[in-house]
């Protein structure tokens, strides 16, 4: 029977105030009840708008059909067709600004929880396969051709898990010593925790995916010896993993953190964690400069890690920010401060070289710039100082240059982005490249749909042959 309320259903969560204080999941998940009662709210339409919405078109109407019907593994079935990552999809992607964002339901009141959905069926499947899913997974029948793929964030995952289907012999070579990229080093465990994560890449290990870490490729070997041993094809999922800086004074004093590495420190070091040794001093007032889904991730971070005030300082105001709207109301209901339209011009510091203050200048919007939002424009002697005494800077990353250095004939663009075609393909024969390390940083669900690209390239390329 169709559900023709105009509101999803909420989200079950920790209270902010609780929450606030510990690394468990924020999102505690939909009933059983609570699912199929918002399946039902799906029109079915026959147009399908929010598969376009999806870059790596999952079958929405008919995995919601089966969710609706209870029919939880036949659901699971039609999503992993075409996504390798349910579980992590259905937490982190930017589903209002994608398949939700196309969904006609949202016309005249709130579209279907599409992403709440997916992690339903994925922790369904979870529950009742275990995390690794061996129980449930068929093995493909091996096709004899080697495959490299350089990284193992959801490009590289993406792509590794489509060519295994397709009977290649996959391994991933990853720098650090766990695999997940960005999804265990950047996005923090009450945002997507890392058994889950774990669970997704075990996964792909069931289906043969072999994994290799601290194998740092263009230091341990190169792209060119990963063809002499035999690979067939390489594909290049680095991500953008070098943070960037405001180059204003006061940058290099003590105190002052990448958000890079400090979220680094916390999900991958598990510093959050009283067993482990890992060094990090969160201070009692914290400014995090940015407005992305990275700043509020280290704005999060730090009100658990104990500071008392956290701030978030963006240049512009609350309309332009960039991060996902769900995680901005989290942080204000965690009680994070946003300082708008403010832009950091100093980091101040003590007679000790350590973090005392944070001058900022205040804004104001002008004229659209070339991204659609309005330019900001300095306010001449509105300067201030904010007393903190940590700063954590999150304004973007750009592609680590090692592969670019120690690849003979690979082209790259002015920010050190490696340049392929719209078929990953680059300019290196038998080198496709795709994600963060292609288009500089951007979404999970953007890099898992160029990972899903490159495994149809490098297929075609492979049978080309």
């Amino acid at each position: 029977m169709p559900n023709m309320s105009q509101s999803k259903n909420p989200m079950p969560e920790q209270e902010p105030l609780v929450r606030n204080k510990n690394f468990s999941e924020v999102a505690l998940g939909y009933t059983k009840e609570m699912a199929i009662d918002e399946a039902q709210r799906c029109l079915n339409c026959k147009s399908s708008p929010c598969v376009t919405g999806c870059p790596v078109n999952v079958h929405i109407p008919e995995f919601i059909l089966k969710v609706a019907e209870g029919d939880f593994d036949s659901a699971y079935d039609i999503i992993t067709s075409t996504n390798a990552l349910p579980a992590v999809c259905g937490r982190v992607c930017p589903q209002e600004n994608q398949c939700e964002g196309k969904c006609v339901r949202g016309i005249k009141g709130e579209p279907v929880a599409i992403g709440r959905l997916e992690r339903f069926v994925a922790d369904a499947h979870t529950a009742k396969c275990g995390l690794d899913g061996a129980g449930c997974m068929t093995l493909p029948e091996q096709n004899g051709h080697r495959i490299a793929v350089v990284g193992s964030g959801p490009a590289g995952l993406s792509c590794a898990g489509d060519l295994a289907l397709k009977g290649y012999d996959v391994t991933i070579f990853e720098a650090f010593h766990k695999a997940g990229g960005v999804l265990v080093y950047g996005i923090p465990e009450f945002r997507l925790p890392k058994d889950i994560v774990q669970g997704e890449i075990d996964n792909l290990a069931s289906i043969g995916v072999k994994i290799v870490t601290n194998a740092v490729i263009g230091r341990s070997m190169s792209v060119d010896e990963l063809f002499e041993d035999g690979y067939e094809a390489v594909f290049i999922a680095t991500g953008a993993g070098l943070p960037q800086f405001m180059h204003i004074p006061g940058e290099n004093l003590l105190g002052v953190y990448s958000a890079n590495e400090y979220l680094t420190r916390i999900n991958l070091m598990k510093a959050y964690l009283q067993e482990y040794d890992t060094p990090i001093k969160t201070g009692k007032r914290v400014a995090v400069v940015g407005g992305g889904n990275v700043a509020m991730d280290a704005a999060r971070c730090a009100k658990r890690m104990g500071a008392e005030e956290v701030y978030i300082v963006y240049r512009r105001s609350m309309a332009e920010l960039p991060a996902r709207k769900e995680e901005v109301h989290h942080a204000i209901e965690e009680e994070i401060i946003f300082k708008l339209l403010n832009n950091p011009v100093a980091v101040l510091g003590d007679q000790n070289g350590r973090v005392s203050g944070i001058e900022c200048v205040r804004m104001e919007l002008g004229e659209p710039d070339q991204s659609g939002r309005r330019r900001p424009v300095e306010v001449k002697g509105s300067n201030f100082v904010i007393d903190v005494d940590t700063v954590i800077i999150a304004i973007g990353t750009s592609p680590n240059p090692l592969i670019k250095s120690t690849t003979e004939g690979l082209e790259t663009d002015k920010k050190g982005c490696i340049i392929a075609d719209e078929t990953t393909a680059t300019s290196r024969q038998g080198v496709f490249a795709g994600g963060d390390a292609v288009t500089g940083a951007a979404t999970v669900i953007l890099a898992m749909g160029a990972g899903k690209t490159a495994a149809e390239s490098i297929d075609k390329y492979i049978r080309g042959k």
